[in-house]
């Protein structure tokens, strides 16, 4: 018995663990960007075989001055390569709008969650409109970010900032939907985002139609500062989950 419940609490705890997992971009050097599952923070990338086989084709927008490039994301052992090499003034936003269904007990209900993971890479601070159902945009300010869902401003919304080495902040939106962080350090940050919406839904899957009973929204920000204080070292890299 006691083994059974040790098991059971094991799975809950994964299950838990995965939707609470982001997915960001990141473009490594001399490479085309990627998108990565897992928590950047404790430095954990899901792999294939894995986690990270969850995932359809995770599609990413490429916001250019151009004109905008869509494309499917295309899987590697870490991750979804992307066709596309940020410069300076690029933005860039990816979702997965197809990412399994989870069904799972709450008191004498029955739940089912939709998971919807969504990412933007910046290369600066000038204020961007949304694009994404639940989106973290740059204010125009360094340090400062707006929330919108559905394209309206987010109030009261947490909002946590992290590093690889995992120094982290934490902040909530104001009124407007404003949040603003210090940033110290050199290099990379991911911003993270979570709006849970209680509001039943459905969504067209493979097999047919699919509803569920709530969404739990998780978007998140990537920026590369160019200057500021050397950054923390990261920590080892933390074991994927099979």
């Amino acid at each position: 018995m006691h083994k059974t419940i040790s098991l059971a609490a094991a799975l809950l705890a994964l299950s838990g663990a995965v939707q609470a997992h982001q997915i960001w971009i990141e473009q490594p050097a001399g490479q085309p960007a990627s998108i990565r599952f897992g928590e950047f923070g404790d430095n954990l990338r899901e792999v294939s075989p894995g986690l990270l086989d969850r995932f359809g084709a995770p599609t990413a927008t490429l916001l250019a001055a151009g004109g905008d490039k869509t494309a499917n994301g295309v899987k590697t052992a870490n991750g979804f390569q992307l066709p596309f090499t940020l410069g300076e003034r690029d933005a860039l936003v990816a979702e997965d709008a197809r990412y399994p269904l989870r069904t799972f007990k709450r008191g004498d209900a029955e739940v089912t969650s939709r998971y919807y993971p969504a990412a933007r890479w910046v290369s600066d601070f000038t204020a961007q409109q949304p694009r994404l159902t639940l989106d973290l945009v740059p204010a125009g300010q360094p340090g400062a970010f707006k929330a919108y869902y559905h394209g309206k401003p987010l109030p009261k919304a947490k909002v946590a900032l992290v590093t690889q080495s995992g120094w982290a902040r934490e902040g909530r939106t104001d009124d407007q939907g404003l949040v603003t962080f210090d940033m110290p350090w050199k290099g990379m940050y991911v911003a993270e985002i979570t709006h849970t919406d209680a509001q039943p839904g459905e969504r067209q899957g493979a097999s047919g139609v699919e509803k569920f009973t709530t969404t739990s929204h998780v978007t998140s920000v990537t920026y590369v500062k160019r200057d500021g204080i050397e950054p923390l070292p990261a920590g080892p890299a933390a074991t994927p989950n099979k």
